[in-house]
Protein backbone atom coordinates (compact mmCIF):
# COMPACT_ATOMS: atom_id res chain seq x y z
CA UNK A 1 0.00 0.00 0.00
CA UNK A 2 1.58 3.31 -0.98
CA UNK A 3 -0.09 6.80 -0.59
CA UNK A 4 1.44 10.48 -1.03
CA UNK A 5 0.42 13.32 0.70
CA UNK A 6 1.62 17.39 0.23
CA UNK A 7 2.00 19.24 2.82
CA UNK A 8 3.19 23.10 2.48
CA UNK A 9 4.02 24.42 6.18
CA UNK A 10 5.10 22.84 9.52
CA UNK A 11 1.40 22.80 11.01
CA UNK A 12 0.56 20.36 7.59
CA UNK A 13 2.80 18.08 8.55
CA UNK A 14 2.10 17.40 12.28
CA UNK A 15 -1.74 17.47 11.44
CA UNK A 16 -0.90 14.56 8.81
CA UNK A 17 1.70 12.81 11.63
CA UNK A 18 -1.16 13.57 14.22
CA UNK A 19 -3.57 11.15 11.72
CA UNK A 20 -1.37 8.50 11.32
CA UNK A 21 -0.19 8.29 14.83
CA UNK A 22 -4.02 8.33 15.84
CA UNK A 23 -3.75 4.45 13.42
CA UNK A 24 -0.43 3.23 14.88
CA UNK A 25 -0.42 0.18 16.99
CA UNK A 26 2.27 -1.92 19.47
CA UNK A 27 4.98 -2.75 17.36
CA UNK A 28 4.62 -0.85 14.95
CA UNK A 29 7.85 0.61 13.29
CA UNK A 30 8.64 3.66 10.90
CA UNK A 31 11.26 4.56 8.88
CA UNK A 32 11.52 7.88 8.19
CA UNK A 33 14.03 8.61 5.17
CA UNK A 34 14.56 11.78 3.72
CA UNK A 35 17.08 15.03 3.25
CA UNK A 36 18.48 17.36 6.18
CA UNK A 37 15.81 19.75 7.17
CA UNK A 38 12.72 17.93 4.98
CA UNK A 39 10.49 17.63 7.85
CA UNK A 40 11.64 13.92 9.56
CA UNK A 41 10.99 15.68 13.02
CA UNK A 42 8.21 17.53 12.74
CA UNK A 43 6.30 14.64 11.52
CA UNK A 44 6.93 12.79 14.21
CA UNK A 45 6.21 15.56 16.73
CA UNK A 46 2.19 15.22 14.76
CA UNK A 47 2.74 10.97 15.03
CA UNK A 48 3.31 11.55 18.97
CA UNK A 49 0.39 13.94 19.63
CA UNK A 50 -1.78 11.14 17.39
CA UNK A 51 -0.46 8.22 20.28
CA UNK A 52 -0.76 10.57 22.97
CA UNK A 53 2.06 12.25 24.28
CA UNK A 54 1.11 15.27 27.02
CA UNK A 55 -0.03 18.15 24.77
CA UNK A 56 3.04 20.12 27.23
CA UNK A 57 5.90 17.54 26.36
CA UNK A 58 8.80 18.67 23.73
CA UNK A 59 9.56 16.47 21.05
CA UNK A 60 12.69 16.98 19.37
CA UNK A 61 15.04 15.61 17.57
CA UNK A 62 17.42 13.09 19.35
CA UNK A 63 20.53 14.20 17.23
CA UNK A 64 23.07 14.04 19.52
CA UNK A 65 21.70 11.38 22.12
CA UNK A 66 20.13 8.98 19.44
CA UNK A 67 17.04 7.86 21.12
CA UNK A 68 14.52 9.89 22.60
CA UNK A 69 11.58 8.06 24.84
CA UNK A 70 8.09 9.46 25.47
CA UNK A 71 5.01 8.12 27.22
CA UNK A 72 1.91 7.95 25.61
CA UNK A 73 -1.31 5.18 25.10
CA UNK A 74 1.72 3.66 24.18
CA UNK A 75 5.38 3.85 24.64
CA UNK A 76 7.24 6.10 21.52
CA UNK A 77 10.67 5.00 21.24
CA UNK A 78 12.18 8.08 18.88
CA UNK A 79 15.52 7.59 16.98
CA UNK A 80 18.25 9.44 15.13
CA UNK A 81 20.65 7.56 12.86
CA UNK A 82 21.98 10.88 11.74
CA UNK A 83 25.57 10.89 13.12
CA UNK A 84 26.20 7.04 12.69
CA UNK A 85 27.91 6.54 9.76
CA UNK A 86 28.55 2.44 9.84
CA UNK A 87 26.09 -0.41 10.12
CA UNK A 88 28.71 -1.40 12.90
CA UNK A 89 27.73 1.83 14.69
CA UNK A 90 24.19 1.04 14.29
CA UNK A 91 23.94 -2.58 14.95
CA UNK A 92 26.32 -1.90 18.34
CA UNK A 93 23.31 0.52 19.70
CA UNK A 94 21.48 -2.49 20.11
CA UNK A 95 17.80 -1.33 18.59
CA UNK A 96 16.69 -4.57 18.30
CA UNK A 97 14.76 -4.29 21.60
CA UNK A 98 13.07 -1.20 20.74
CA UNK A 99 12.26 -2.19 17.20
CA UNK A 100 10.70 -5.64 18.53
CA UNK A 101 8.97 -4.06 21.62
CA UNK A 102 5.38 -3.02 22.27
CA UNK A 103 6.47 0.51 21.91
CA UNK A 104 6.18 2.24 18.69
CA UNK A 105 9.75 2.72 17.25
CA UNK A 106 10.10 5.69 14.87
CA UNK A 107 13.46 5.90 13.19
CA UNK A 108 15.00 8.85 11.36
CA UNK A 109 17.81 8.35 8.52
CA UNK A 110 16.56 4.45 8.70
CA UNK A 111 18.00 4.10 5.76
CA UNK A 112 21.38 4.09 7.25
CA UNK A 113 19.84 0.29 8.71
CA UNK A 114 20.44 -1.49 5.93
CA UNK A 115 18.76 -4.63 6.52
CA UNK A 116 18.00 -4.13 10.26
CA UNK A 117 14.49 -3.03 9.64
CA UNK A 118 11.51 -5.56 9.87
CA UNK A 119 9.99 -6.40 6.60
CA UNK A 120 6.12 -4.78 7.44
CA UNK A 121 7.70 -1.29 8.60
CA UNK A 122 5.92 1.94 7.52
CA UNK A 123 8.27 3.76 5.30
CA UNK A 124 7.75 7.18 4.63
CA UNK A 125 10.09 9.08 2.22
CA UNK A 126 9.80 12.83 2.58
CA UNK A 127 10.92 15.28 0.19
CA UNK A 128 10.95 18.99 -0.88
CA UNK A 129 8.70 19.54 -3.86
CA UNK A 130 9.40 23.81 -3.94
CA UNK A 131 10.98 26.05 -0.80
CA UNK A 132 7.28 25.09 0.83
CA UNK A 133 5.89 22.10 -0.17
CA UNK A 134 6.71 18.70 1.02
CA UNK A 135 5.85 15.40 -0.25
CA UNK A 136 5.43 12.86 1.74
CA UNK A 137 5.17 8.78 0.30
CA UNK A 138 4.15 6.62 3.15
CA UNK A 139 4.37 2.94 1.92
CA UNK A 140 3.65 0.10 4.15
CA UNK A 141 3.84 -3.69 3.11
CA UNK A 142 1.05 -5.39 5.44
CA UNK A 143 2.44 -8.85 6.85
Amino acid sequence: MEKTFRTESPDETQALGEKLGNRLKPGDVIALIGDLGTGKTCLTQGIARGIGIAPNEVVSSPSYIIINEYNGKIPIYHIDLYRLETAAEISELGLGEYIESDGICIIEWAERMEDGLPENCITINISWEDEKTRSIKIQHTLS
